[in-house]
């Protein structure tokens, strides 16, 4: 197995130890996950382009990579839904969460045609975009509770109640933007006659 599906292995490996962390009562343990998270999105920054400098692109790599990088976004999305600390509500999880569903699907179709749905411009942003925001997320939750920095309280309920659902709402337009530029470029592979 060559590195670059090593690392993406190592990212799939992350995402359970990532929610154990985000859901364990113990010290700093948003600073363990924010940690696991970044790692986990390095892996994704590397894994890519190792392969694509050293030739090294495989089927596997081109299956496992973009469904490492869904399960990971989606994970701490899911999360934040869940615990109270941060105010992004389930709109953007579903959102993303049916992106994700049409591009896999188009590919799917497209690979029964022998063409190759490439990652874009728009879903390399947009992937990146939403990694940064869930580390911004994942620092501030660190900061404030992990480390107890607490600051005004008006400070407290800005960042809580519109600074982070406002770069995860920024991470939902971009998914939005990436699926349609998709389905704009390979819409002549959908048939609706079949």
């Amino acid at each position: 197995m060559n590195l670059p599906n090593k690392l993406t292995l190592l990212r799939v490996f992350l995402i359970p130890f990532f929610l154990l962390f985000m859901y364990l009562d113990i010290s700093f343990h948003y600073l363990i996950a924010l940690i696991i998270f970044a790692a986990a999105s390095i892996t994704d920054a590397l894994d890519g382009k190792i392969a694509r400098s050293q030739n090294l692109v495989t089927n596997f790599g081109k299956f496992l990579d973009p469904l490492a990088d869904k399960v990971l976004v989606i994970s701490a999305l899911a999360v934040f839904v869940e615990i109270s600390e941060i105010h992004i509500g389930a709109v953007p999880l579903i959102i993303i969460g049916a992106r994700e569903f049409m591009v896999s699907g188009l590919r799917l179709i497209a690979a029964d045609s022998g063409i190759v749905v490439a990652a874009g411009i728009w879903g390399k942003l947009k992937t990146a975009f939403t990694m940064v925001s869930i580390i911004v997320a994942l620092i501030w939750l660190s900061v404030r509770y992990d480390f107890g920095l607490s600051y005004q309280q008006s400070v407290d309920k800005i960042v809580d109640n519109w600074i982070i659902p406002a770069l995860i709402w920024i991470s939902t337009a971009l998914t939005i933007i990436s699926g349609l530029v998709y389905l704009k470029g390979y819409w002549h592979i959908i048939d609706t006659d079949k």
